[in-house]
């Protein structure tokens, strides 16, 4: 992995992951790829090359990879669950006719892929605790169904063609640095940043609701680590469950609490996403990930909590 395109680099995970890997491989070319309306700013801007690389638009994505020599390709370009519950078409087109454009040109140009996958991809009838690697999956919702199809389709192309497609099953992902963009696991972000404001948060996830959640530097070491290890030991491909910790609201409630014994929440809950949300499990199996290529998340609840606040209030200039 030298020369890379991250797609979908001014996201959540993928501003992140961009300047992680420019950090990892600074004589690379560790391409920054964007859609029109969502270019790349800042640091993010400044610090390495960038390209217009819409998935849904094969040739663009082709001289892309032609240009800068592309090694290896984070496909991140997706309409998160609830947003996809409103756009199910779009959603389609972005995460499946996307995904098939760019398993194509990995097929001819000889790249890696990585497309992640997510507990979205576990349904009402898949065993919600300690959810196993190998297990029925049948989502109800379109985010769901096309993570799914994405997992299928990438075995496809390493088995048919030899593309070495990898990926993750995401738990909820809690960033200090991107704000959330539309899914369900989201609260979990906005409630620290209620906590570091001083506002009283609203809950749009019921009282009791477990899920999967994790840190976002854990998160970009398993994409990371994922693509660097020995292709030899990995008997699973698409996907790895990973795990870090399980909460539901009142646990990390009363988490921040002790941080901010004064701060209030209440429940107003959202029935699309509470849906979906009951729909995931609640703890998932990650000992394929620990034995086929050394996972072991970094952070738990307590210690994420600590540092989502330092940074979030260092983000805010509060004291």
């Amino acid at each position: 992995m030298k020369n890379v395109l991250v797609i979908g680099s001014t996201g959540q995970i993928g501003s992140e992951l961009t300047m992680k890997l420019r950090r990892m491989l600074p004589e690379g070319n560790i391409v920054a790829g964007y859609i029109t309306g969502a270019e790349p700013k800042g640091e993010l801007l400044e610090s390495g090359p960038s390209a217009l690389a819409d998935v849904c638009n094969a040739q663009q994505l082709a001289e892309v990879v032609d240009k800068y020599n592309i090694d290896t390709v984070y496909n991140l370009a997706a309409l998160l669950s609830a947003v996809a519950e409103r756009k199910p078409l779009l959603a389609w087109n972005i995460q499946m006719n996307g995904l098939i454009n760019i398993l194509e040109i990995a097929r001819e140009k000889n790249c890696a892929v990585f497309t992640p996958s997510s507990i979205g991809s576990f349904g009402p009838t898949t065993p919600h605790v300690n959810t196993p690697q190998d297990t029925i999956q049948r989502p109800r919702s379109m985010y769901g169904v096309t993570k799914v199809a994405t997992e299928l389709l990438s075995d496809y192309y390493h088995i048919k063609y030899g593309v070495d497609t990898r990926s993750v099953r995401f738990p909820g992902l809690i960033s200090n640095v991107t704000p959330p963009g539309g899914g369900t696991t989201d609260y979990a972000v906005d409630i620290y940043y209620a906590a570091v404001k001083g506002e009283e948060f609203v809950c749009p996830i019921a009282a009791g609701t477990y899920m999967d959640m994790m840190y976002m530097p854990d998160a970009l070491r398993a994409a990371v680590e994922l693509m660097l290890a020995d292709p030899s030991k990995l008997v699973h491909r698409n996907s790895f469950n990973i795990a870090s910790m399980s909460f539901e609201p009142d646990t990390i409630y009363h988490k921040i609490q002790e941080f901010y014994p004064d701060f209030r929440m209440r429940y107003e809950v959202d029935p699309v996403r509470q849906a979906i949300a009951d729909s995931w499990p609640d703890s998932m199996d990650d000992s394929c990930a620990r034995e086929e290529w050394g996972w072991k998340p970094s952070y738990d609840l307590d210690s994420m909590s600590k540092d989502m606040i330092v940074c979030l209030k260092k983000k805010f200039n509060i004291q």
